[in-house]
């Protein structure tokens, strides 16, 4: 162990030690003394690595209230392992070897892990600023500084790991943030920008960051508990869809009089919706292993996103028929139609959820549900395609019901035909505004009327089922007609049955 380093340790502690000096400050004065103290710790131990490159590793480990361990590169990572870990007071960080370097940088280059166990009673949950306001935070972790030398870069070509021991165990939530102190006017303040939580179990907290500063972790306590009303809205709202979703499944297959392609459209997005809320009522909290949760997480991203696809194809197709005012069975579009829905219905959300896991599949589950994480913009990797589906449709469907209605008051002959048209226009346009319109719900639970938000989110979503059933079932003639008639071929048969069993019997 160095003399010099072991001075520097004794240093700060005698610093962060003393009472005086951070408990009459005023909040910005301590975070412009504490951004300086760790700039400065972070320097000088890097340059007593650096005076010493023959010793490869330094440690300081025995004092309890800052731990530090350094690294040495004396070549270009030809002779060393690729992946450097350090360790100081069971907080470690995983971080490559051409980081390190630095480039072209000549002569030895260093890396230093600093931990400190009081700092964060200085630095606190209240300076962090980012959290909903529904959320009571804390810090659960030593605050951990991370430096490469002799140039202070704190930029990293890949991402660096970080694994953090909890300062309470098991704790009651799961909610983590992964934080760094950014140096601000202000003097500076916890920031999630550029770090995202991997990993959070009852010890420890798995952190990534694409930069070198210092690092901590917070965690959430969330003041509401889990609304029991919104979970027993959820399970019988889904469970309600997943009947009447089947229960439409089998009417556009077995109803021969509604055959054609826009019923095919509509079985498509059935069948998505279907397993889509099967597999989000089943497996959305199975979040161990996180293997599983993974999967659960991109089957979920892609049947939501082929359910919006089809109902792209759905305003596309009713566009064409209502320019086209022809037969819809036998018109040349048709056929077109059908030659490219299977293709772009599932093709272009599996291309969509491809790109998003080759680049990012680590953010696929979050430690309390199996969906997609928020962090690093993630999340629109889903709201994106959504969001412009929508626009897309809405467009189509204006453009559909303003050729309507030019053709209604010019084409007598054809007011049938149109009258259907717009009728299903309609419909598809209420169908795009109850399942658009979802999603928008779950983007504006923010603030004041997050609650209310919320309720609504719940109750349209567990209920989109139930309205593709009325819709396109229960409010057709046809599809009436036909549950008319089989209603009356069961009483018959029943009734046959029940008569030979008599007669058998006597």
């Amino acid at each position: 162990m160095s003399s010099k380093l072991q001075q520097l340790v004794d240093e700060v502690e005698s610093l962060l030690n003393n009472k005086t000096l951070w408990g009459t400050a005023e909040k910005q004065e301590i975070a412009s003394t504490a951004t300086s103290l760790l700039q400065n710790v972070e320097s000088n131990v890097l340059e007593s690595a650096l005076k010493a490159p023959g010793r490869k590793v330094q440690k300081v480990q025995n004092n309890t209230t800052v731990a530090i361990e350094t690294k040495v590169v004396t070549d270009n990572c030809s002779e060393e392992r690729n992946i450097f870990n350090l360790n100081a007071q069971m907080n470690s960080i995983d971080i490559h070897c051409n980081d390190i370097i630095q480039g072209h940088i000549q002569g030895p280059s260093a890396v230093a892990l600093i931990s400190y166990s009081s700092l964060g009673d200085i630095i606190n949950e209240t300076f962090f600023e980012e959290t909903d306001e529904n959320d009571r935070v804390y810090l659960n972790s030593q605050v951990v500084s991370a430096a490469i030398g002799p140039k202070r870069n704190t930029s990293s070509s890949k991402s660096v790991t970080l694994i953090f021991q909890h300062m309470k165990m098991n704790p009651r939530s799961r909610k983590a943030f992964c934080v760094y102190w950014r140096s601000t006017e202000e003097g500076g303040q916890w920031s999630k920008d550029g770090c995202f939580l991997i990993e959070v179990n009852e010890s420890h907290t798995v952190c990534s960051c694409t930069h070198l500063s210092s690092f901590a972790v917070l965690m959430a306590f969330t003041s509401q508990e889990e609304d029991p009303v919104l979970t027993i809205i959820t399970y019988v709202g889904l469970g309600l869809s997943l009947l009447c979703l089947l229960l439409a499944g089998l009417t556009f297959l077995l109803c021969k009089a509604i055959h054609n392609t826009s019923t095919s459209l509509h079985l498509q997005l059935s069948l998505c919706l279907f397993l889509a809320h099967l597999l989000f009522l089943t497996a959305i909290d199975r979040t161990e292993p996180k293997g599983l949760c993974t999967i659960i997480a991109g089957a979920l991203h892609y049947l939501y996103l082929a359910a919006f696809t089809w109902m792209l194809l759905e305003g596309l197709y009713l566009f064409l028929t209502a320019r086209n005012l022809t037969v819809v069975n036998y018109s040349s579009m048709n056929r077109v139609m059908k030659g490219l829905m299977f293709p772009v219905g599932y093709g272009v959300p599996a291309v969509i959820v491809a790109i998003s896991a080759a680049f990012r599949s680590h953010l696929y589950g979050t430690p309390d549900r199996c969906w997609l994480h928020l962090d690093q913009g993630f999340i629109w990797g889903f709201l994106g395609p959504v969001c412009a589906i929508f626009c897309v449709n809405l467009v189509f469907f204006l453009l559909a019901l303003w050729i309507l209605k030019s053709k209604l008051s010019s084409l007598n002959s054809e007011v049938s035909t149109i009258r259907n048209t717009r009728m299903l226009t309609f419909k598809a346009t209420a169908q795009l505004l109850i399942l658009g319109c979802t999603w928008c719900l779950g983007i504006l639970q923010v603030g004041p009327a997050a609650k209310v938000m919320a309720y609504l989110f719940t109750i349209i979503n567990s209920l989109q089922g139930f309205f593709i059933f009325l819709v396109y079932c229960l409010l057709s003639q046809q599809v009436r007609k036909q549950y008319q008639k089989w209603f009356r071929e069961f009483m018959i048969s029943k009734s046959e049955s029940e008569t030979y069993t008599l007669s058998s019997r006597f």
